[in-house]
């Protein structure tokens, strides 16, 4: 029996590539060339996601009152060193684990209504939330402090996929209730984007 759990490469803190330089040549890619990604590669974007950076438990993407409400999941489909099947990211020990052990890709692609670069990706990375967790808070403003902490969590894993020589895009049109059962999340938790990822 396969461990549910595995634990990540710890994170590069230091690249070879300015953020200046990653934000020049950011670019978003629906076409994905042969070639598996490495577990050291999944482990950075996971990283830059959702990665916890000091003793405080502060993330590497702001959340409003540092509630940290999202999620991040990976289809795992063509990663070296990790079996296929769908994981949920923990940033506290930096780890996966696995939630869904069969194959999904094809049903994600049917999901997000054909899209190719899901279906040609490697791996593809979702984020949900936990929008109860922001409203308790602050209440009617809530969905939209989420909606911006989506966004800078992927712009984190856009600019982290660029010195690692991978492609990603946005990808917003999917049918939610179906991504939301397919990556075996809790009935508290909304697919908001996902992120294929792929060699370029």
């Amino acid at each position: 029996m396969e461990e549910r759990k595995v634990m990540l490469p710890p994170p590069m803190l230091d690249g070879r590539m300015s953020v200046e330089r990653a934000m020049k040549e950011r670019r978003s890619s629906r076409e994905y060339q042969e070639g598996s990604i490495s577990l050291i590669e999944l482990s950075q974007l996971l990283w830059a996601a959702q990665g916890v950076t000091g003793k405080s438990g502060k993330r590497t993407a702001p959340s409003a009152g540092a509630l940290y409400p999202l999620r991040v999941y990976v289809v795992a489909i063509d990663i070296r060193g990790l079996a296929g099947g769908v994981y949920r990211y923990g940033p506290d020990r930096h780890e996966l684990e696995r939630v869904v052990e069969d194959d999904i890709r094809e049903e994600l692609f049917d999901a997000a209504l054909g899209q190719d670069s899901i279906e040609g990706a490697g791996a593809a990375i979702v984020i949900a939330a936990i929008f109860e967790k922001t409203r308790a808070k602050y209440g009617r403003r809530s969905d939209r402090y989420v909606f911006v902490e989506v966004g800078h969590a992927a712009q984190n894993i856009y600019l982290q996929s660029v010195p690692l020589g991978l492609g990603t895009v946005m990808v917003g049109a999917f049918e939610g209730e179906n991504v939301r059962r397919l990556c075996g999340m809790g009935r508290e938790e909304r697919p908001v984007a996902i992120m294929p990822i792929g060699q370029i």
